[in-house]
């Protein structure tokens, strides 16, 4: 699915009209978009805030239980989306939210998380997930979650949930690779038809959910292993760290000897200034 007339609002705006904030230009944008998305998608009310979008402050829309860092969610049985404007990209964050409403309305089986959270990333085309999961050393050392850690992550801690959500993205896309038509058209459809997840996987990529799962975890460690890290840009980031880590060992080492030279000087006054001279060049 494609969200370029989203993309084209934003692009008009910001061409041609001026805004006295980002978050002016959030909010219109998104307006627009709630006017011509609501007939295709049934969206009831889109909302943007600029903290956290828990709940626990009388709104009633989001439980608890979210994470604090969380930048946007949806409510497919409220056609609901909440939206943070200081979480960065607003409409990024819009077009993942958008494709959790999508996929709850298109497919009748339960899904997990990890799967949930991977279509959302492909769908709105979040590269640079995938870009920053080239510099995330745990990942480069083979230290891949199974599926059942990998919700947990999703739902941990925000550096946790970072390489998560783009490990879910290469999960979901390796299903779609997985298929002849390397598309997941052939997996949703047939959880469109109420088919069981862990059976449409085995129909459309050839595996068991459990063989796949290795054979993704294998996946990811060779397209993102150590040598992708230090193409990445990894090698330099952990040499900088060193040098500044030597910098700072070598000046605490050389503090002792550096206060010892101060000790014993004695500094003379300054020679006092030479009497200013008349108009005939003599002194008073």
């Amino acid at each position: 699915m494609s969200y370029c007339p989203l993309d084209l609002v934003e692009n008009y705006l910001r061409r041609f009209v001026v805004y006295p904030s980002e978050h002016a230009l959030v909010a219109h944008t998104l307006w627009i978009a709630h006017c011509h998305l609501i007939d295709e998608f049934d969206i009831g009310k889109i909302f943007l805030r600029r903290r956290s979008i828990r709940g626990g402050r009388g709104d009633g829309l989001i439980p608890d239980r979210l994470p604090s860092w969380g930048a946007g969610f949806t409510i497919p049985a409220a056609r609901t989306i909440l939206i943070r404007a200081d979480a960065g990209d607003p409409f990024r964050i819009l077009r993942h939210e958008l494709a959790h409403l999508v996929l709850a309305d298109a497919i009748q089986a339960r899904v997990p998380l990890w799967f949930s959270e991977g279509y959302a990333v492909v769908a709105a085309g979040e590269l640079s997930r995938l870009a920053r999961l080239r510099l995330n050393l745990s990942v480069a050392r083979g230290d891949i979650p199974g599926f059942f850690e990998l919700d947990r992550a999703l739902r941990g801690s925000e550096p946790a949930a970072e390489a998560a959500y783009a490990l879910a993205g290469t999960a979901v896309a390796l299903m779609a690779r997985r298929h002849p038509d390397r598309s997941l058209t052939p997996l949703l459809g047939r959880l469109e038809a109420g088919e069981g997840f862990e059976a449409a996987v085995l129909a459309t990529t050839g595996s068991p959910l459990g063989r796949f799962e290795v054979e993704w975890q294998r996946d990811v460690k060779r397209r993102y292993g150590l040598f992708g890290w230090v193409m990445a840009g990894g090698l330099w980031a952990l040499a900088a760290v060193g040098v500044l880590a030597a910098l700072w060992l070598r000046r605490r080492r050389d503090r002792p000897r550096r206060l010892a030279l101060d000790q014993g000087w004695v500094i003379e006054p300054d020679d006092p200034a030479p009497p200013a001279l008349d108009e005939r060049g003599s002194a008073p």
